[in-house]
């Protein structure tokens, strides 16, 4: 999965994998919060949050410093250190519990204001849906699900639509993501179900645009 949780499509348990992979660079992601996440909860109310997939801790440290109280949870523990050791140099690791778990074995206890997946990819979709309902079920009374992904493949992969040998990988809806949470209508409200485009920095240095996938409902309380 993007972002550093479960589901890498080897044969090498998740942990081995993500830890391997963060201990190849110093940073692998840019240090800066989820651009939906800023935009979906600046300016609500602080209260308690779950950062699923937590990376490097960008994420955790912008909502500890909103006044959140957050439990970050990772599959990596080379991710988790060198995330708990950003939030001491910014100054909030007072606000913030970091988990170690591999969210298709293991889940956060508790409930929660809000609940974020950013960018929780696998390449079978299965392992995610589990995740997500598991990420509605956390939920608190009156709290928000905001579940973030790709639309589409990056541009550089278009090459390989018909290679099978590396096959361009497919990725959900939200109106998919949302059938599959299957939640009682009566108990949430959808705040947000839509494509946003976006431009990014792409491996070779030049702009890209990426389209997210926004996905923000409501418990009701």
């Amino acid at each position: 999965m993007a972002h550093g949780s479960g589901g890498t499509g080897t044969a090498v348990p998740d942990e081995e994998f993500w830890d391997a992979r963060y201990a190849e660079q110093d940073r692998i992601w840019s240090g800066n919060p989820n651009a939906a996440l800023v935009r979906e909860v600046g300016g609500r109310a602080p209260g308690t949050a779950l950062d699923l997939g937590c990376g490097e801790g960008a994420d955790a440290i912008w909502l500890a410093r909103q006044g959140w109280r957050v439990t970050a949870v990772d599959v990596s523990s080379v991710a988790l250190d060198r995330a708990a050791a950003q939030a001491a140099a910014a100054g909030v690791a007072d606000r913030i519990e970091w988990q170690r778990h591999d969210l298709t074995a293991s889940f956060p206890e508790g409930g929660f204001d809000l609940v974020s997946a950013q960018f929780l990819h696998a390449p079978g979709e299965v392992f995610r849906a589990g995740i997500l309902r598991a990420a509605a079920s956390a939920v608190a009374p009156g709290g928000v699900l905001l579940i973030v992904g790709h639309a589409g493949a990056p541009p550089w992969e278009h090459g390989h639509a018909h290679d099978p040998a590396h096959p361009v990988e497919r990725f959900p809806s939200t109106g998919e993501v949302l059938a599959a949470l299957a939640l009682p209508e009566q108990e949430w409200e959808v705040q947000r179900s839509e494509e946003v485009a976006h431009t990014r920095t792409g491996g070779d240095g030049q702009p890209v645009e990426r389209v997210d996938a926004v996905l923000k409902v409501r418990r009701r309380g």
